[in-house]
């Protein structure tokens, strides 16, 4: 895709538009937003992305249209998994209810930020070195296999670094307000919510180091890359308020993305293959494997999280019916 400065331009121009509008819109008015209101934002976001999948679908191809499809329900998909670690942030910091969606919105911008630049430097690598879909398929699997074996109990957030610096390092309040920065005793301090922010969007970006290769095993281009990833970020914190209470009955889904995680990363390194230039894999020489196509990698997206989604439904709702019966 030969895609013109100006477009990169002004799709993040629109995005920077609207995620000020939700800045705005929210620090106005701090409050626990309603299932109405959060599905009909959630709406907005997803009815906008499948416009824009349909219309680069027509301008560009039907390949590049089911890139973007598929890169962008992976990107959903994992960012449900992420929500977890969300809750388990808004819980150790003891966030409010009628602050989170805030703090939601900025970790949003934080993490949009950090992803579009090592978006950046992913296409740069991979122009200049093609065994990087080496690294980048071996480090699927083997967070595949991670995801895969660890139990409940591994399942814990632990606070960066950077957060932990900050917490020393920087006059703060306890006390808590819409705003990252206030005053107290005539002096600038900032506030939880700051760190809070702060900790979303850095944890955001570990996650990135799975998502984003996991979209380039998907597509090379850097466009689709980008426009994936904003879109389920910007229905990110709608999606936070309308399943958190849902998230403790996709019990299956850690299993599900490790299994997609696989699969993308067994994708990555067949095309590694196929692109090799290593001269100790097959004197350097493409190795004649095949390769996935983008419509098969789709069809095994929908299905994998399809079959996640339903079996994690029925073992929930037998676990449910199992309990009611032994309380009767």
């Amino acid at each position: 895709m030969d895609i013109p400065t100006w477009v990169w331009l002004v799709t993040l121009g629109v995005a920077a538009v609207v995620l000020i509008f939700d800045v705005i819109l929210v620090a106005r008015r701090p409050h626990v937003p309603s299932t109405r209101e959060v599905a009909t934002a959630l709406s907005i976001y997803v009815g906008a992305a499948v416009v824009f999948g349909i219309g680069l679908w027509l301008s560009q191809g039907g390949e590049r249209g089911t890139e973007f499809f598929a890169g962008w329900i992976t990107e959903y998909s994992l960012s449900v998994d992420n929500l977890f670690i969300f809750i388990l942030i808004m819980a150790k910091f003891g966030v409010p209810q009628r602050f989170q969606q805030t703090a939601l919105l900025w970790g949003i911008i934080i993490a949009i930020v950090l992803r579009t630049v090592f978006i950046f430097i992913g296409a740069a690598a991979i122009n200049q070195f093609s065994w990087v879909f080496y690294i980048f398929g071996f480090f699927l699997i083997y967070t595949a296999v991670k995801l895969a074996t660890e139990s409940e109990e591994d399942e814990d957030w632990e606070e960066p670094k950077v957060v932990a610096w900050i917490r020393r390092s920087l006059p703060s309040t306890e006390e808590w307000s819409a705003h990252l920065f206030t005053k107290e005793n005539a002096k600038r301090v900032i506030t939880p919510l700051f760190i809070t922010v702060v900790a979303l969007g850095m944890t955001d970006l570990l996650f990135a180091l799975d998502s984003i290769p996991a979209v380039y095993g998907l597509t090379k281009e850097p466009y689709i890359v980008l426009t994936a990833n904003l879109f389920a970020l910007m229905g990110l914190r709608q999606l936070y308020f309308l399943i958190g209470g849902l998230l403790k009955k996709l019990v299956y889904m850690s299993i599900g993305l490790a299994v997609l995680l696989a699969f993308i990363g067994v994708k990555l390194v067949l095309h590694a293959l196929h692109e090799n230039e290593l001269p100790f894999i097959n004197g350097g020489q493409s190795v004649p494997v095949p390769e996935i196509p983008i419509a098969v990698s789709l069809g095994a997206i929908v299905v994998i999280l399809g079959v996640t989604t339903a079996a994690s439904l029925i073992k929930t709702r037998h676990d449910e019916q199992v309990g009611a019966s032994s309380e009767d």
